[in-house]
This record gives C-alpha cells, structure tokens and sequence, in this order.
C-alpha cells in the first residue's frame, strides 16, 4: 500500500495539540498576570497602560513571542541544527557580558536594561544549550561510549549553569539538570542516575539532621538488607549497631562524636566487605560498604557546609523548605505562608475571576512573576490549578510522544532536552508555591510575566513544532 506523503507546507504539518496547549497555557497567563495586577489599578491613558504596567507589558511581549513563534514555523528546519553551535556560542557571550555590564536586581547581576525593558540571557541560554547538546549527541547517533564524550556532552550545559552561577542565579543554574534527561536518552547507565540521586537524597538529608543519625539509619538498613542474604551477619551486624547506639547515647561531644560515629561504621563495613568477598554475592557486601559510607560523608559535609559556609539569608532559604519551625513567621517564612494561603483560601472552585483578596490586596510576594501559581488557586480553586497542570502534564507527555516519531536523531533529542528544560521549570516553580521546594526564583513557563521568559519558552517551543512538521525527513 503506498504511503500518504506528508505535507510540504510546514503550517499544514503543524502538531495542533501541542501548540492548542501552548496557546491556551499563554492565554491563562495573560489572564492571571491582569487579575494580579488590577488592584494596584491602571492609568487611563492607553500609552501609559501599554508601557506602564505588568500586563501591558506582557501585552507586548505577546506579541513579540507570536512573531518568533511565526518565525520559527516557516524558517527552514535545517537553521537549528546547522547553526546550533552558533547560537550557543553567541549565548555563552551574553551570559559572560551579563556579569560585567548586566543590572543588578536583588543581588543578581542577570539583566541588560534597554530602556524600560530588561532582556535576561540566561533564559536564551537554555535554548543555546539543547540545540549544542542535541548536535553533538546526533553526530553519534544514541552510539555514545566513550567516557571522555559523555563529559564533553555534559559540560555543553554545566558551561553555561557555572556562567550563571557567577551572576549569581543557583535558581535558573539549577534548571539546566534538566538536560541530563537527554544523556540518559542517548545511553547513559542508569545507575549512574540511581547514585547521583541517593547522593542528592543525602545532600538533603544532611542538612536536616546529623550524621551521626544518618549514619545510624543508614547502618540500620544496611544491617537488615545483609540479614536477608547472609544469616551470620545478623550477629555481626547487631553487635556493631549496638555499639554505635550506645555511642550516640553516652557520647556527650556534639562534635566528636560524628566523626567517632562515621569511623565505627566504616570499619565495620570494611571488615564485613573483606570477610564475605571470596562470596559469590560479595558485591552486595561492597555495594552496602559505598551506600553507608559514602552516604555519609556527603550527608556530613553537607551539614559542615550548612552550618559554617553559608550566609544567615541562604540558611534560611532553605530552612524555610525543610524546616520551616525554625523560621520567623514575619520573616523568611513570610512568603510560603501567604502562598499557601492564597492558594488553600481557593477552595475547590476559587472566589472567581478578579476576586481574589489577597492577590487585590497584594500579600502574596511578586505574585506576578515567581509566585503567579498563586492566584490560579486563589481565584479558581482546586479546578482552576488542576487544569493548569493538567496542561503542563498534557504539553510534556507530548513532547515525549512527538520525539519517539522522530526519523531524525537531532530533532529527537532536541524535544528530550526541552521536555527536561519545561519539567523541572513547572515542577519547581509550583512545588515551590506550596511549600514543597525551595524557593529559588524561577518563573512558571508562558504564565509568569516576563518577556525573556516567554520569548525563549516561544522559540524553544517553536522550533520543536518546526522540527516535528518535518519528521519524515532524516539527517
């Protein structure tokens, strides 16, 4: 049977759910950014209102994202993966500029002003950063063994997060881990994740509580994992955990007895791991060693660093997400509690459009920008913040689905790196709201006001759609 041929005009090959969800994600941000602002009232004069206020502006923005969207759907496909180097290159020299001749707002020096409008590079930079990766990745064709190449592969977007970082944004640095998704598509060992993730887990774990506790927890578990496979450890593993335990209950030094603690666990490990090695399940034994020891250690620097490197401000920051008892209510904790709130007060259908109370009144803190998740809930309640991510769910999975009908390798690990780039974006900037993440300063992608925002969702959204009108052609 012979087969339909795709069409050649790029509009008429155009993935209409995808940009249908895009558009509608677009429009409920303009919404939301005009109800936040109509308590601080507008000017009268049409000029004033364009120029003068957050809704006008993004107004403008709009519009300015609609062309590039316009752009990006006729240009020839073949720009992106040709130029991408390019581009990424001309990213790296405005985020290097930034730092010398940037604006500084709150801290940060991660704005060019041109006139009354600001231009953030490191909102483009992710853009840069997906084209270069999913260049190079296709010039191996998902055949990547070398180690040397998946280091030069991840240092294509660590570059530009250590530019950001001397801005300083940890914030828009940390969204670029959303790129290892693509690594991880082009074969990188799974387990590799599993690590850096446990790693993460004690990272965060550490901050909380101390290593000595987390030593313990961790022999514990091990102990019990042992139990299962080697009867005779049982006694081995009862007699250490025992003499550990005692040692956090009569050691009276807080900081001895971490180190005295981490020193116990590590040489019973080690000599549990030299005993059972001739075992032909002698891997579990050296796998439970690197889980407990290791665990611990970054568990106890992390603690060390928490404690004696950062500022009062950063440990607020993130005392605010882990232990938020130990915050000022009318401090550091302000901003989550009046989030929540704002957010709860919604009920199941919100006080409806325009009225909500504490969005009027402005006790939600930038509630245009970081916090705009805020008045979806405020104004239509559990529905209304349902359907939005609903529609962020709705725009991911089909990014997934329209890379794996790629016949190109490059346009598919482009649609990877932006299903990475939008995930960890929406999942901070919510989790963020609630109370579930730290609060570092990142927009909702196409609803937060901000054009450098929008713009550079637009285009990264625009090239995707772009490169699937044209999936049947290969490289």
């Amino acid at each position: 049977m012979a087969q339909i041929a795709e069409p050649r005009n790029p509009i008429a090959a155009i993935d209409w759910p995808l940009l249908s969800m895009l558009l509608s994600l677009i429009a409920i941000g303009w919404l939301m950014i005009y109800a936040a602002g109509i308590g601080q009232g507008y000017p009268e004069s049409w000029g004033e209102w364009l120029t003068g206020t957050p809704v006008g502006k993004q107004t403008i923005f709009v519009g300015i994202s609609a062309a590039l969207l316009i752009f990006t759907l006729v240009a020839n496909h073949r720009l992106w993966r040709d130029g991408a180097f390019l581009i990424y290159l001309v990213m790296l020299l405005l985020l290097l500029g930034v730092v010398f001749f940037g604006r500084e707002i709150k801290g940060a020096r991660s704005w060019y002003n041109f006139g009354g409008f600001g231009l953030q590079p490191s909102e483009f930079a992710k853009f840069g950063a997906v084209l270069a990766m999913a260049s190079f990745l296709a010039a191996y064709r998902g055949q990547v063994k070398n180690v040397v190449t998946w280091f030069q592969a991840a240092g294509l977007f660590l570059l530009p997060a250590g530019l950001i970082m001397l801005q300083p944004d940890a914030g828009s640095a940390l969204v670029f881990l959303g790129l290892m998704i693509m690594l991880y598509r082009a074969g990188l060992n799974a387990q590799l994740f599993v690590v850096a993730g446990f790693g993460g887990v004690m990272l965060v774990t550490g901050l909380v509580f101390s290593p000595t506790v987390i030593a313990t927890c961790l022999f514990g578990l091990a102990v019990v994992l042992l139990a299962t496979q080697f009867p005779r450890g049982v006694i081995y593993g009862v007699g250490a955990l025992a003499g550990l335990l005692a040692l956090l209950y009569f050691g009276n030094d807080d900081t001895a007895t971490p180190y005295l603690g981490l020193a116990l666990v590590g040489s019973v490990f080690v000599g549990l791991a030299i005993y059972w090695y001739p075992h032909r399940k002698s891997q579990l034994v050296q796998a439970l060693t690197a889980m407990v020891v290791l665990g611990t250690a970054v568990a106890a620097t992390a603690n060390y660093l928490f404690n004696n490197a950062l500022a009062p401000h950063q440990q607020d920051r993130l005392n605010v997400w882990l232990q938020p008892s130990k915050c000022d209510p009318r401090g550091s904790l302000y901003n989550v509690l009046q989030s929540k709130m704002a957010i709860g007060s919604g009920g199941l259908q919100g006080k409806g459009f325009l009225e909500g109370t504490l969005t009027k009144l402005r006790y939600v803190p930038e509630q245009t920008t970081d916090f705009i998740f805020c008045t979806v809930g405020e104004e239509h309640g559990f529905i209304g913040a349902a359907v939005v991510i609903g529609l962020f769910l709705g725009v991911l999975l089909r990014l997934v689905s329209l890379a794996e009908r790629q016949r190109s390798v490059f346009a598919q690990y482009y649609m990877y790196g932006v299903t990475g780039i939008l995930f960890v974006h929406f999942a901070l900037n919510i989790g963020m709201t609630m109370g579930l993440m730290p609060i570092i300063g990142i927009p909702l992608p196409f609803i937060s006001y901000g054009g450098s925002s929008l713009m550079a969702f637009t285009l990264i959204m625009g090239v995707a759609l772009r490169l699937d009108a044209t999936r049947t052609e290969r490289e």
